[in-house]
């Protein structure tokens, strides 16, 4: 049996590049595609894939949230990170959201494949560039910090909204988007900025693109 796979990114090109190298694999097929978190979801639910391959920094919902519905609600389903971001806080975001696995977009399509593979039999797999740095992050959280910054702690849907308002929609934009209504968005939006101490919208990006939820790269 094939491995069924769902592909997610922003970028028309490197999604369809993928597919095709992907269908050249006797042991893999390519059961769906999305641009931004919402359609990872949406792709978990209804083309039930065996791997998720997602980026990180996608429009409307990012692939750190995406990963953790979907691991939380369709546990059966494996993450693989695809990313341009290699930095360590990417990297054990990712990791702790529940992803199995993490590499970069300029990698190897062999590494992808091994990387594709190695998950589906159950393993975790961790770029060899990045695997040093991320053994020394997880080694840096744990010792206590000198100066620990507030935790801020954010709800599901409270870091959905702020992603869409760093991202410069309006409160109707993200109403439409996630089918609720303007008021709930705009009592949401002053729970955020209660939280995180910010009241206008560039203190408000900033926090975001520091927390991973947005990025101004992509």
């Amino acid at each position: 049996m094939a491995i069924r796979i769902a592909l997610c990114d922003d970028h028309q090109i490197i999604r369809e590049g993928l597919r095709s190298l992907l269908e050249k694999q006797n042991d893999m097929s390519v059961v769906g595609e999305g641009i931004n978190g919402l359609d990872a979801i949406r792709l978990a639910r209804d083309n039930k894939p065996e791997i998720m391959v997602l980026d990180i920094a996608m429009p409307d919902l990012n692939g750190i949230a995406a990963t953790r519905r979907i691991v939380e609600d369709f546990p059966k389903i494996k993450v693989l990170a695809l990313s341009m971001h290699s930095d360590h806080h990417f990297v054990t975001e990712m990791l702790e959201a529940g992803a199995s696995g993490y590499m970069l977009k300029d990698s190897a399509f062999s590494e992808l494949t091994n990387a594709i593979r190695t998950i589906a039999a159950g393993g975790l797999f961790i770029s060899p560039r990045l695997a040093g740095n991320v053994l020394e992050a997880f080694s840096n959280r744990i010792k206590p910090a000198r100066k620990a910054r507030r935790k801020v702690e954010l709800s599901e849907r409270e870091s959905e909204i702020l992603q869409m308002i760093s991202e410069g929609k309006s409160s109707k934009d993200i109403s439409g988007k996630l089918n609720i209504s303007i008021k709930t968005v705009e009592t949401h939006r002053q729970h955020i900025m209660r939280k995180v101490g910010s009241h206008n919208v560039a203190a408000l990006t900033k926090f975001a693109i520091r927390e991973g939820l947005t990025s101004l790269e992509e």
